[in-house]
C-alpha cells in the first residue's frame, strides 16, 4: 500500500450541516433525559456522542470517564488525544467522524459497565446507527466489540473487518489500552491505517483482493 492510499478521501466522510442536525439533536435530547438505569443518578452529564449526522464512520467506545462526564463529550481525556492522533494519521479530524460509547453515562470510579447498563443503553446506540447510517463501524475496546462480535476475542480479531448488511465492522483495541500497555500503540496505529482502504473498497461496492489483504473475514 502506498502512503497516499492511507488517507481518507474527503468525499467519503461526513461533515457538519446545521440544517441536517435536527434528527440527531432530537435523539440526543432523548438520551440526555434517560433514567433507565442506576448510572443516571450518579452522572454529572450524559455523553450521547458527537459528530456529523451522516458520518461514514462511527467509532464506538465503551463508557465515559471522568473528563467526559464533566464535559458531556466523548473521548476528551488522554485516550481522546491519542484517538485524534490516530485519526490524523489517515488525514481525518474528529469532527469528520461520529464518536459514541456503548454506555452513555459514566460508571462509578470508571469501573467496567455492567451487563444491565449496557442493555439499558442498547436502544440508544441502535437509534444512533439508524440515524447516522454509517458505512463503517469501528469498535474501540472489548465492550463495544462484543456488541457486534459476540463470543470473539479482541486479541484475535482486532484489525480484521467483517461486512454485514452493507456495513463494515472493524474491531480495534481501545486507545486507553495503549496508555497502559505501550506495545499496543503500534498495533492501534497499524489497524487504523487499514481504515481508508476498507472504506474506499466499500465505496466501490467490492471488497476484492485489497480487502482480503487487509484482513476482511
Amino acid at each position: 500500500m502506498t502512503p497516499s492510499r492511507r488517507f481518507i478521501d474527503a468525499s467519503l466522510v461526513g461533515c457538519y450541516h446545521t440544517d441536517e442536525m435536527s434528527t440527531l439533536d432530537s435523539l440526543n435530547h432523548e438520551i440526555e433525559s434517560c433514567t433507565d438505569c442506576e448510572l443516571a443518578s450518579q452522572r454529572t452529564r450524559v455523553v450521547p456522542g458527537e459528530g456529523p449526522e451522516h458520518s461514514s464512520i462511527l467509532f464506538i467506545g465503551e463508557a465515559p470517564g471522568f473528563h467526559e462526564d464533566q464535559e458531556g463529550r466523548p473521548f476528551v481525556g488522554a485516550a481522546g488525544r491519542f484517538l485524534e492522533q490516530l485519526l490524523a494519521s489517515i488525514n481525518l479530524r474528529r469532527d469528520q467522524v461520529f464518536i459514541a460509547n456503548v454506555v452513555k453515562c459514566r460508571p462509578p470510579n470508571n469501573r467496567d459497565p455492567l451487563p444491565g447498563e449496557i442493555q439499558s443503553c442498547r436502544k440508544w446506540l441502535d437509534k444512533q446507527i439508524e440515524v447516522i447510517k454509517p458505512k463503517m463501524i469501528v469498535t474501540l475496546g472489548r465492550y463495544s466489540m462484543v456488541r457486534f462480535f459476540p463470543g470473539e476475542s479482541i486479541g484475535k480479531i482486532h484489525g480484521k473487518a467483517r461486512k454485514r448488511d452493507s456495513i463494515i465492522y472493524f474491531p480495534m483495541y481501545h486507545p486507553a489500552a495503549a496508555l497502559h500497555q505501550g506495545s499496543l500503540r503500534q498495533t492501534l496505529k497499524a489497524d487504523m491505517l487499514k481504515v481508508p482502504e476498507l472504506l474506499a473498497q466499500m465505496g466501490k461496492g467490492d471488497g476484492g483482493t485489497q480487502a482480503k489483504q487487509l484482513g476482511m473475514f
